[in-house]
């Protein structure tokens, strides 16, 4: 996702330019992924604010029943950012603020929105991916899918740290 400003940087502020956006991208686990949507860079006094609306479709692991699926999210953002080399003179310029964001235009005036949308969909995506909040996940002793299937264990093994504690039980029962 690559876009030449350079015409855009010549122009008065407030130009405006649209893109839509429809490409595949390599995702989190490898797979090829979708980013659809549209992306308006509006030209100000010392550089550009990128705005994008996207919907991305991400392949992700189940975490339960480590199946592959397909995550849809929305991502809204707004950055700034400003050229490195003046397009008027040439010469090289300050950036905006120390801690400024990925969005630098190179020294051709491109803007790279390639790592920045990556960013923002890696934070979108959830901690622990579920499939659906019903999945029921994998038996842990012979590794049943329990959402297709009923668990042929006939027992379920306690965790041995609780031993102690069970033994009191029977203890009181008996």
């Amino acid at each position: 996702m690559q876009y030449n400003l350079a015409q855009l940087l010549m122009e008065p502020t407030g130009s405006t330019r649209d893109y839509e956006v429809d490409e595949s991208f390599r995702g989190p686990e490898d797979g090829m992924d979708r980013v659809q949507g549209w992306i308006r860079v509006l030209r100000t006094h010392q550089g550009v604010i990128v705005s994008a609306r996207l919907e991305t479709q991400v392949s992700l692991t189940c975490s339960r029943c480590i199946k592959v699926f397909e995550h849809n999210s929305l991502i809204k953002m707004e950055e700034e950012s400003s050229p490195t080399i003046d397009p008027d003179t040439g010469k090289q310029t300050e950036p905006l603020d120390e801690d400024d964001s990925e969005l630098d235009l190179d020294d051709q005036h491109v803007l790279d929105m390639g790592e920045v949308v990556r960013q923002y969909i890696l934070t979108g995506l959830p901690i622990k991916p579920l499939c659906s909040e019903e999945c029921r996940g994998l038996c842990p002793e012979c590794g049943s899918d329990l959402n297709e299937e009923k668990c042929k264990c006939e027992a379920v093994l306690m965790d041995p740290r609780w031993g102690a504690l069970a033994e009191l039980l029977t203890e009181r029962r008996g």
